[in-house]
This record gives C-alpha cells, structure tokens and sequence, in this order.
C-alpha cells in the first residue's frame, strides 16, 4: 500500500528480449480476461534467429514443385524450448528490476537451429548460360574457339627484307609490319586489319605487300575519294613503274573484265563499288524499265581486296558493307588508324569482311545449322534447318557484344570484353607514334583548347535558340518518343553547334524574307558582287572583266599553265557567254555568301575573329607558315575564307563536291605555292587519307564527339615526313554545346583506348553516353 490509498502494481521480471519473443492471443473473446490458463502462447519470428539463412527464395533453383517445409517434429521442439524460456523468464523476484542489468544479461542467445538435411536445389541459370549450353551441344566445335585464341603465339615483330624494286627504304617497324601482313597471309585468317596509328605509313606498307611478290594479282585497293589520287602517285613514286595502276573511277571507266585484268593493282571509291553493286542487284529505271547493269568489280576473281580507311563499313546493314562483303578475293585487308569510332559492335562490319569464323556465323540453338548469311525468306523461319528466328544467334553477338551491352564491362562483360581483346590479338597490328617514336623521328605534337565566350548579341540569340530546342526536347522525353525523333533532336543540336560557329548559319538557312539582303552572286576572284557574271566548265562563277584579266595574265607567259582559280584545274571558260541571271532555284544552293548583306553591315563572329588573331600570331617576313583549318559546315568555310580574303590571307579550299582532279590540283597548289599560307578543309572530305606535311598549324573550328574524325584530322600534318612541331588548336565557345561535346569526347576516347590499344585503365572508366547530358544546364 502507497500514499493515498493507491494499490501500487506489481512490476512483471519478463525482460525485453522475452517480450519480443513472444505474443498473447486471445482464443475466446467471451471467456474470463482473468484466466490465464485460456491464453495461448504463439511463436513470433526473431530478428536475432538466423531461421532463413538455410532457405532461399524459389526464385533460386531450377524447379519450384520440391516440398521445402521442415520437418513437423523440428517445429514442436523448437516450440516447446521457447516456451521454456519464457517460463523461466517469467519466475522472477516482483521487487528486482531489470533497469540495472547489462544488456548483455538480459538477453539470451538463441537456440541453435538444427541444419536442415534436405537436399539444396541448384540455383537457376541466365538466358545467355542456357543459350551457350545449346550451342555447345550442337555445335561442340564453338568450346574451343577462345582457348586456342588464348594459346595461340603470341606476336614477336620480327623484321623483313626490303622488297625489290622499292625506290624508298622501309623504317625498321615497317619491315616488321610487312613480315606480319606476310605472315597473315600465308595463316588461316588469309588477312587482318593493319591499325597502325595515323600517319605511320599504312600505305607504305602496303605497297611494299604488293611488291613482296609482283606474281599474285591482281589486287585491288577501295579508297576514299580524296585518297585515290594519291594512292596512284605512291605507287608510281615507289614502285618504279613495275605495278600497272588503273583508276575505276569517273564516267570513262571500262566495263569489259578483259581491260582490267591486264592490270597489277586497280584503285575505286567506296561510292563507285556501292554504285555498281546496287546497279547490279537492284537495278536503275530507265523508260523501258528497270534495268541490272552487271558488276565489273564483282565478277574477277581478285588476288587480295584491300580496303583503306576500312571505317567507312564499319555500318554493316549499309549498302557499301554489302557490296565489300561479296567481292571475290582470296586474301582480304583492311587500313584504318581508328577501326572503332563509336561503339563496339562496329568491329562486326570489319570482321564480317575478312570472313573470320566462326566469328562471323550466324548458329541455331536446335541442330548443327550455321551460316554467315541471315536467310530468313517468310521473316519467321530459317531457309535451312525451318527453326524460327528466335532459336537462331550470332556469334559475336552471342559472345562478344551482349554481355557488353547489358552489363558493361563487369562481370560476364568483362569476359566479354577480353574475348574481343582476345581476338583482336590474332587478327589486328597497332603500333603508335608514342611506341616507336625512336624509328619515326617525329617532332612534338601540341594539342590546345582554346576557349571563347559569346558576346552579347550572340549569347541573347544562343539563350532563344537553347529554350526552344530544350523544350522541345523535354516534349519528347515526357511523351517518352526520343529515339522515334531521334532524327529531329540530331537537327537541333546540329543549329545549337551553327550558331556557336556563326549566327549566320542558322539565320540565313531558316529566315524567308530579308528586305536588307539581295540575291546576288559573288565573283570568286574580288569577293564582291560580281558584275556581268560568266561561269567555267568546273562551274565557278567570276566577273566577266575579273577572269578575262586573269586570263590575259597568262598569255604572255605560259598558257598551258593557265588553272581555275578556285580549284585549280585546267580553266575553260567562255568570256563571250552571255551573263548569267539569278536563278531562285539554285540561287538556294549557293554559297551562303551570295545570301549575305555585304555592303559594310555583314558582321563576324567570336569564333571567326579568334581564327585570324590566331593566325595572324603566325605571320613573320623571314617564312610563311602554312595552316590547315577544318570544320564539319562548308557554309562554315565559305565565311571564313570570304573573311580571311579580306584581311590579306591566300586561302584554297577543298570540299566534297570537288572531282578526284580538282582535289589533286588544289592540294599540289597548296603544297607547292608558297604565297598559299591557309587551306580550308571540309572534314568529311578531307579529313582522312591526305599527306599535308607542308603545313604544320592545325584549327578545329567545330568539335565532334566522335574524337577518332579530331585525330584523324590532326594526322594529316604529324606523320612521316614532318620536320617541324605541329600545333593543334581546337575552338570551343563557352556555356554552349561544344562544351558537353568535348567532355562527350573523352568518354569515347576512353572506349577506343580500352578495346583498341587494349587500356585495362580505360575501362573502369567507360560509361554509356546520354542525349540527356547534352541538354543539362
């Protein structure tokens, strides 16, 4: 008894630990609360009781009908020591209180669990475990194909003799290359893909394999269309007449097989095999119907194809990897200083070429059916074995780009990951300038970001620009249709990089109606509004006094000398033609320079002025230095060179709609004037394939994300036979796109270097790029 009368309650000794055990449940509702004998003691699940850790989910095991209950005797034991517990939980003193006790009185340990005897399931297995299990069963030739990769000998450069015949002595690690291409020949894999880094003399080496053995022939070599040019005077330097070169190129090109067989080496475009491929499968329509023209290039049997810049297939659903793929050829090759440029699987188009098995089959999962052709006539089921679609792989694929894809390089994709390295051990060569800069010699390179801000009527125009591109965007990305409009978002951000070039770009191409500006056409001898205006056979457009003082300049001294003054060609021209009247049709596919208001109000942009100041610095009286520019926008350059004419500088310029001829010339005029200090370069006309070693200062005006078009670029000034240090000078205007462009830039670089020069460092580092972090803030 308390003060006041209060009945104090007796305090429970039930600890804490025993009241989480257990719990109370009423059986009657109805019966006396009182009676405690109605009570029913229930087993509650204990935290601290590892009960689980001997079942797992049935998500675990192969089959999930197995009975996974324990046994009913192990329960009721385990029951009853719990209520035992409790019991001698509950004879405690009324006046002892368990406040003062540790912690570790109060609570008991557990009992221990009896291990369960019931057999463990195995746990279940992924697709790609189940798929390689067919495979094997089926095809029991595949579990081979890694290990002897792996026990392949490994590469020893070894060192060849120079060929006969060769007016030019090879470097030391070019005779090793040349033993390599012999030897690779001579192997099962019939070719390979030589990786060398730009500059080093892949052409060389390649000519020094034709003449290791004049016999084996004929040979023919796919080329980009600048480079096919020079690919024919290589061979003539080099060789000392002894290979008989044919150009299948241009209108005048043969169709009887017996022309061309007479020939050592025959040299074509991507854009002609293409060409005559679809000719020959497709056909051309014609007012009788459709016509097939047969293939020339497809019905000789070649000795070996080889394909130079072999990036150019790297789509292999492209019209050109098709028209490659079905060449007839014993030994097959492919150059290319960046093999990969942007992704993985593009190493498939080249490998697909060089017909590598089983890398390049496609294998059912039910029987023994394989073949590198995907014949699928009635789109469900194989033409061979009538399995479905579904039950048929392919093994790169399969082995080398999945896992990849959906883990990236961890776990099943790093075994991925070094499948691929691994082949590429038995099939590619890669030497860089940095590894042998002993044999090259070559002076230093200097790359530099030289970074702009707008000024403020372009950082106003950006800002509009942004909030619109951004917004519509976002409209795609809420309705969830991005890659639907995977197309229009390429389009915007195309306009957000013009406009960081030069508002122009994007004005001038959308804006319909300019009351300042009048359809004009500009002389390309005076920049200025041509007067009485006359065109050349090569289609350039002069004043007609400009060009005929220009051509009376010329007969006092050497007429035969007389060239285009644009592309440097021949020049035939008709002064007494009558002028030429404004066309609004192809008015609109001028230069953007004939849709400019250039009467004092025209202005230049940020990165243009950057451009001169930049090489204005180069200029001295004692030397000219000679500098390259290139930017991804022909619009772009047409700015630029009209700028730079004004402030004194002799510019050419070579672009994609320029013949084989006319990019010759203009290259020789580059190389050989020496009042010529800039040549302006379109990127994807010139950005591969050229020896511009008089020049040694680089500019990037408009970065890419793909950094193998920058190296490329960069590469046509610093290879052998440059004596003096380039400079590489990349634009970039801050709190724009190129920003995030650049940055987009090295985590492909960080790809490239992984799986190309084989970069264990690089690929921790590799992260999958998003449109999303374009359009961040």
């Amino acid at each position: 008894m308390q003060e006041g009368g209060f009945i104090r309650r007796t305090r429970s000794g039930r600890s804490r630990a025993a009241k989480a055990k257990v719990n109370y449940v009423e059986i009657n509702d109805f019966e006396n609360e009182e009676d405690d004998a109605t009570l029913k003691l229930e087993k509650t699940p204990d935290k601290h009781l590892n009960i689980s850790d001997d079942y797992n989910d049935d998500e675990d095991y192969l089959e999930d009908d197995t009975d996974v209950a324990p046994v009913k005797e192990e329960e009721e034991k385990e029951l009853v020591g719990v209520k035992n517990e409790v019991d001698e939980l509950q004879i405690t003193e009324v006046g002892e209180s368990d406040d003062d006790e540790a912690l570790s009185k109060k609570r008991k340990a557990p009992a221990k669990r009896a291990k369960s005897t019931k057999k463990r399931k195995a746990p279940k297995i992924t697709p790609y475990e189940r798929n390689t299990q067919r495979l094997f069963e089926n095809h029991p030739e595949l579990k081979d194909v890694f290990p002897d990769l792996q026990n392949s000998p490994a590469y020893t450069p070894i060192r060849s003799n120079q060929p006969e015949g060769m007016s030019i002595k090879l470097l030391p690690f070019q005779l090793e290359g040349l033993h390599w291409l012999l030897e690779q020949e001579a192997g099962k894999y019939a070719g390979g893909v030589l990786a060398d880094e730009m500059g080093m003399g892949k052409t060389i080496q390649t000519i020094a394999l034709l003449m290791a053995d004049v016999t084996k022939r004929p040979s023919l070599v796919i080329a980009p269309t600048v480079a096919l040019i020079q690919w024919k005077n290589e061979i003539d330097q080099h060789t000392n007449g002894k290979l008989k070169v044919y150009v299948y190129h241009g209108a005048t090109r043969t169709n009887k097989i017996a022309d061309i067989s007479e020939f050592d080496v025959i040299l074509t475009t991507y854009s002609v095999i293409e060409s005559v491929y679809r000719k020959q499968n497709y056909g051309f329509r014609r007012k009788s119907g459709l016509v097939k023209e047969k293939s020339v290039l497809h019905n000789i049997n070649f000795y070996r194809v080889i394909l130079d810049e072999a990036h150019n297939i790297k789509d292999r659903q492209s019209n050109t990897a098709r028209a490659v793929n079905v060449i007839k050829t014993e030994k097959r090759w492919c150059l290319s200083g960046t093999p990969l440029q942007n992704r993985i699987g593009e190493m498939y188009s080249l490998i697909r070429f060089l017909n590598i098995e089983p890398f390049s089959q496609y294998f059912c999962t039910k029987c023994d059916c394989a073949s590198k052709e995907w014949k699928f006539s009635d789109n469900m089921h194989c033409d061979r074995c009538n399995h479905v679609i579904m039950q048929h792989t392919n093994f790169f694929n399969h082995f080398m780009l999945k896992n990849i894809q959906k883990f990236g390089v961890e776990g099943p994709g790093l075994e991925s990951f070094m499948n691929i390295q691994t082949l590429l051990k038995n099939i590619m060569l890669r030497r860089t300038k940095v590894e042998r800069a002993d044999d090259l010699g070559l002076p230093p390179r200097i790359v530099t970001v030289r970074r702009d801000c707008f000024n403020e009527e372009e950082k106003d125009l950006y800002r509009s620009l942004y909030s619109d591109v951004k917004r519509k965007y976002n409209s795609y990305v809420e309705e969830g249709i991005v890659l639907n409009n995977y197309a229009n978002i390429f389009s915007l951000i195309t306009r957000m990089r013009q406009l960081a070039d030069h508002p122009d770009l994007v004005l001038k191409r959308f804006r319909k109606s300019d009351p300042s500006v009048s359809d004009v056409i500009i002389c390309e001898l005076c920049d200025d509004e041509a007067e009485e205006p006359i065109e050349s056979h090569c289609h350039h457009r002069f004043c007609r006094l400009c060009i005929k003082e220009y051509v009376e300049s010329f007969m006092d001294k050497n007429a035969q000398k007389l060239t285009c003054p644009v592309c440097h060609i021949g020049l035939s021209i008709d002064l007494s033609q009558p002028a030429l009247e404004v066309d609004m049709a192809a008015f609109k596919k001028q230069s953007i320079i004939s849709r400019l208001n250039l009467q004092d109000t025209w202005k230049s942009s940020t990165k243009i002025e950057a451009l001169v100041e930049e090489l204005y610095k180069l200029r001295s009286k004692e030397k000219t230095i000679k500098s390259i520019v290139f930017s991804q926008f022909t619009s772009m350059l047409d700015l630029v060179e009209w700028r730079l004419r004004r402030a004194g500088f002799k510019t050419v310029k070579l672009q994609g709609s320029m013949s084989p001829t006319q990019r010759d010339q203009t290259i020789k005029y580059f190389m050989n004037n020496i009042r010529c200090e800039v040549f302006l370069v379109s990127l994807k006309a010139g950005g591969v394939a050229l020896n511009l070693c008089e020049a040694s200062q680089v500019f990037i005006l408009d970065p890419w994300w793909n950094p193998s078009v920058e190296w490329q670029s960069g590469d046509r000034v610093h290879r052998i036979g440059q004596f003096r240090p380039v400079k590489i000078t990349r634009f970039c205007i801050e709190d724009s796109i190129e920003s995030r462009i650049i940055e987009l830039q090295e985590k492909k670089a960080n790809m490239i270097h992984a799986t190309i020069n084989q970069d264990e460092a690089a690929i921790s580092r590799l992260t999958p790029d998003d449109l999303q972090f374009l359009f961040n803030n």
